[in-house]
């Protein structure tokens, strides 16, 4: 590391560190709520379909004002998750989803 190095300090790429980091704590927890193993072979694809539908939302909330903070943008990812697992035909119980109904409505516009 050079003392030109500034991405550490760069307001920016904190934020998105962090965002990305909720992002993994809340799916980590889901997952396991869900019953789906880190090792299932299935997971790639659904983190594929995950992200596409969270880069859809996510921008969708930032327009509207909402889902900026770390938590929102990992309800947001969690719903899109969830989405992409029911696709596919695995069942998702309603306690497994955060509680956040503007965002859930939010997602469930944008996926329509």
């Amino acid at each position: 590391m050079t003392d030109n190095d500034t991405w550490g300090r760069d307001p920016q790429i904190r934020y998105m560190r962090g965002v990305f980091a909720a992002i993994e704590t809340a799916q980590k927890e889901f997952l396991q709520a869900v019953g789906v193993s880190s090792r299932d072979e299935r997971l790639r694809r659904f983190r594929e379909i995950a992200l596409k539908f969270f880069e859809r939302s996510w921008a969708s909330a930032m327009q509207r004002g909402i889902g900026a903070d770390e938590r929102s943008a990992a309800a947001i990812y969690i719903f899109c998750l969830a989405r992409a697992l029911s696709m596919r035909g695995i069942v998702v119980p309603k306690d497994g989803l955060p509680e956040d109904a503007a965002l859930k409505k939010l997602v469930d516009e944008v996926l329509k």
